[in-house]
């Protein structure tokens, strides 16, 4: 259980980085484009905020835990990702974006997977 837990720490800061870096460097209108349209319901500087918050908790997934520095803010990272997710499929569910839940459903399975695990029976 624990390889499938690091498994799915992995995938997911890679995930939560690139999504991360590129909400955090690019600008706006390239968003919209890249992105689509959910990105038109937020300002740049809340886009770039989740971007810098996305990039923590990519990180917050491995670094602690690979570490043993502050090892629980592993599932803390994890627990704050099923939050955003929580609200990617809010704002998407809102604008009839339907086919970008599966990802966001995805993604907060494997978030909250992670969460569980390390919050509970293989917590480090």
């Amino acid at each position: 259980m624990n390889v499938a837990l690091w498994g799915a720490q992995i995938l997911l800061a890679v995930m939560f980085l690139i999504a991360g870096l590129t909400k955090a460097t690019q600008p706006r209108e390239n968003l919209i484009a890249r992105l689509g349209g959910w990105v038109e319901d937020f300002s740049a500087g809340q886009i770039k905020g989740i971007g810098i918050l996305e990039v923590l908790a990519g990180i917050g997934l491995v670094l602690p835990a690979f570490t043993g520095i502050l090892p629980v803010l592993t599932p803390l990272a994890a627990a704050g990702l099923v939050i955003t997710m929580i609200g990617a499929i809010v704002v998407h569910v809102r604008r009839k974006e339907y086919s970008a839940l599966v990802m966001n459903l995805l993604l907060l399975a494997l978030a909250a997977f992670v969460a569980w695990g390390r919050f509970g029976p293989y917590a480090f």
